[in-house]
């Protein structure tokens, strides 16, 4: 079996029925002054919560990174963004019931040492230009001192994405290699829409340097980052586009990193099919199978493919609204119905995605996209799509998507 083979076939065992939904959510951990944790504290306190709760930890180059809590489980992303990542769930109750456990175990620990879980794209010091990203130390994982050596050389934000980012991500299930093309298509047309209504920023009037816009200030750090791995998929549009032509992609771009059996080395430019032959670890099923989902996690477009869809394109905002953000596409893509009036609505679309997401980083919801339509009207359309669909219980959630019109200006949340 080739390379591509064994990453398709990977791909294809994610095909399931269930219409689950997962939330990954990051965090700045501040103290008042705006001053992070440093990770010697945290990786203490992440060693003592995750033994009190009888949680696997995670340790990664000696140190304590994580822990899986069955419901979910935490990371320390490259400057101490605290991720919870909650497992699967068809249920956006059940969702926000296990992040609403995961905060009334945290919110004490790090409030007794003045410190409180801030949610926010971009870190709000370096937001306000009052620090530069720097100036905020990486945690010591090879992976990431490899990466931020890497994309540096990539493009202008290569510091901005490993230490000051944060994001809302949401993942969904697919039924088939056609329902993963059609989801992925239809999610790529509606990003720009998507991220400005997940756009999380402090200062109204805020921009980085270098940058277009006054919006979606992390959508412009990540898009600057490299453009072999970031933005939206090539080819996704093709008429073969499927779980084949994604692995021909993964196997085509630089590596950056190669982790393997617990090392991590830096690959720099060189493929994954110039350091290892995925095929010859047949007999060691364990060992092909860390290589595949390593080689995904060094691609970051907005709509990654894993075994589900991965939607990246929104800020880190508080739960509420990530529950809305889970609520609006559960209703939106797990119905045939609304599926079949997205394509609709949409068909045509796909040239001027890129426009759209630039226009929208100019001008915010009051950009003009899609059929002469503004962003703001595109959310309503969506939202109440969505609301049609959805069950009685999980309506409510879409209330804090609201959008309000021309006039409106966003609170960061």
């Amino acid at each position: 079996m080739t390379d591509r083979e064994i990453i398709a076939n990977f791909i294809r065992k994610g095909e399931t029925k269930e219409q689950r939904l997962g939330l990954e959510l990051e965090h700045f951990i501040l103290n008042e002054m705006e001053e992070g944790i440093e990770f010697e504290v945290l990786s203490e306190l992440i060693r003592r919560t995750g033994e009190k709760i009888g949680a696997v930890l995670t340790v990664t180059d000696g140190h304590v990174v994580g822990y899986d809590a069955g419901d979910y489980t935490v990371s320390v992303e490259p400057a101490c963004q605290f991720e919870i990542s909650v497992a699967p769930f068809s249920s956006v109750a059940k969702i926000e019931s296990v992040y609403e456990a995961f905060r009334a175990l945290w919110d004490p620990v790090l409030g007794g040492l003045g410190f409180s879980l801030v949610m926010r794209g971009v870190h709000p010091a370096v937001e306000s230009g009052r620090i530069h990203p720097t100036e905020l130390p990486l945690i010591p994982k090879n992976r990431y001192y490899f990466m931020d050596r890497y994309f540096r050389e990539t493009g202008k934000y290569g510091a901005h994405m490993m230490r000051a980012s944060a994001s809302a991500q949401i993942s969904l299930d697919y039924s088939s290699e056609e329902d993963m093309v059609r989801k992925l298509r239809l999610l790529t047309i509606l990003s720009p829409v998507l991220m400005q209504m997940m756009e999380n920023k402090s200062f109204p009037d805020s921009r980085l340097a270098q940058q277009a816009g006054r919006h979606l200030l992390r959508t412009q750090i990540w898009d600057d980052l490299d453009p072999e791995r970031t933005g939206f998929f090539p080819g996704a549009f093709h008429g073969q586009f499927g779980y084949g032509q994604y692995a021909d992609l993964l196997l085509s771009r630089p590596l950056v990193v190669l982790t393997d059996q617990g090392k991590t080395t830096y690959a720099g430019e060189k493929k994954l099919t110039e350091l290892i032959d995925l095929s010859s670890f047949s007999g060691d099923p364990g060992r092909q199978k860390a290589l595949v989902e390593h080689l995904m996690s060094m691609f970051f477009h907005h709509i990654r493919l894993k075994r589900y869809l991965e939607v990246r394109v929104a800020d880190s905002v508080p739960i509420r609204k990530a529950l809305g953000y889970a609520a609006l596409l559960k209703g939106l893509f797990y119905s045939e119905d609304n599926l079949k009036r997205l394509e609709k609505l949409l068909s045509g679309h796909l040239i001027d995605v890129e426009e759209a997401v630039y226009r929208t980083e100019i001008q915010g919801e009051n950009a003009i996209i899609y059929s002469g339509k503004r962003v703001y009207a595109w959310a309503r359309d969506m939202l109440r799509l969505a609301e049609q669909s959805l069950p009685e219980e999980e309506k409510v959630y879409l209330s804090e998507l609201k959008t309000g019109g021309p006039k409106k200006v966003r609170s960061a949340g």
